[in-house]
């Protein structure tokens, strides 16, 4: 009898830092702001709608979130990639079934002073292994990355 051990996988993070040109520090920026806006705007539409009687979900806030896109006043949406605007939704759908579940920490809106941050799914980036080059959707050109380390593998979102 032959017995086979499976060997765990552990995924790990690392962080490194990468130096963006002037118009991918624009994007990066108007994407950041994109999300906050996003974000926001969903949070107030739920407490809106909850004043009306209403409950909301993430279907909803992205019918909203199509609505917005239509509307001339913000055409600026259009200007980055949709899937950080997706997952703002995503972090707050999961804000509000954390607090549904303990009952406390109801979702904050976010301010420009706070951390700046956008979720980036792997469908929305191109990775180049061969030569280590990771380009966010939208941009033109590759960021430039300071490899601290040695990566291996596949950037992920996990």
């Amino acid at each position: 009898m032959v017995k086979t051990r499976l060997d765990q996988i552990t995924l790990r993070a690392y962080k490194y830092r990468f130096y963006p040109n002037a118009e991918q520090a624009r994007m990066l920026d108007q994407t950041f702001g994109c999300t906050r806006f996003v974000y926001n705007n969903a949070l107030a539409y739920s407490k809106e709608q909850y004043d009306l009687g209403n409950k909301t979900n993430f279907n909803d806030w992205n019918k909203n979130l199509t609505t917005l896109k239509k509307n001339p006043d913000f055409v600026w949406l259009k200007d980055v990639s949709s899937v950080p605007l997706q997952q703002a939704l995503r972090h707050l759908d999961k804000a509000f079934k954390v607090f549904l579940k303990s009952g406390f920490g109801y979702p904050k809106f976010k301010n420009k002073r706070g951390k700046q941050s956008a979720c980036y799914m792997s469908n929305s980036f191109k990775w180049n292994a061969k030569a280590q080059e990771l380009t966010l959707a939208k941009m033109k050109q590759p960021l430039k990355i300071k490899w601290s380390r040695s990566f291996v593998g596949v950037p992920s979102s996990d």
